[in-house]
């Protein structure tokens, strides 16, 4: 079994290089999904995050995700309590998928913050996509995130630099989706499956 890890900056392209390692055969296993699923109502997530945070983030008796990305992303010390109740339990998630999982299986989680949580020893082999700011942030706004949305997340994250120097594997996506589509089937041919097959 390989366990991956792939990062990357919001905008970069990790959610589509994760779909692409899908369909050739990867088990994904996407954070911010699991991330949802820890704080659903009726879970211990969610009543520490209404102890913490108050009816102010509720709507319609649901989390209402994005005042509370407002919230974390406006203020340091929300969002380190926030990490605080939805790290260990998507830890402990993907450890379930882990050992529910086949002996050769290629696990890739997707992960944005593997730098800042100190994630990389936990993972064999990490793989960074990687994108020019502006790109990203074209990117961002098509998909509906305001432009200071946007920014505050930049700077509350860890810079290009740094999820490259913690990498195993580095994927410039500056093209189109067909050329992520190659730079990710290179990715899985060279380093992926020979990995998986022969051990670390």
């Amino acid at each position: 079994m390989l366990l991956v890890a792939l990062t990357g900056g919001i905008g970069s392209g990790k959610s589509l290089a994760g779909e692409y390692l899908a369909s050739l055969g990867a088990v994904v296993v996407d954070s911010d999904h699991l991330a949802r699923e820890v704080v659903e109502r009726g879970t211990d997530g969610f009543d520490l995050i209404l102890a913490r945070f108050g009816d102010e983030v509720l709507k319609d008796g649901l989390l209402d995700r994005r005042r509370l990305g407002e919230i974390i992303f406006a203020d340091p010390s929300a969002r380190a309590d926030l990490e605080a109740i939805t790290h260990p339990r998507i830890r402990a998630a993907l450890e379930e998928i882990v050992a529910s999982s086949e002996p050769d299986d290629v696990i890739v989680n997707q992960i944005p913050l593997l730098v800042e949580t100190g994630g990389k020893a936990r993972f064999d082999f990490v793989v960074t996509i990687a994108s020019p700011i502006e790109l990203r942030r074209e990117r961002a706004i098509a998909r509906g995130m305001a432009g200071y949305e946007f920014d505050k997340r930049v700077s509350a994250q860890a810079s290009d630099e740094d999820r490259a120097a913690i990498a195993d594997y580095i994927i410039s996506n500056t093209g189109d989706a067909d050329a992520l589509l190659r730079a990710v089937e290179e990715l899985w041919e060279s380093q992926l499956k020979p990995r998986a097959v022969g051990g670390k």
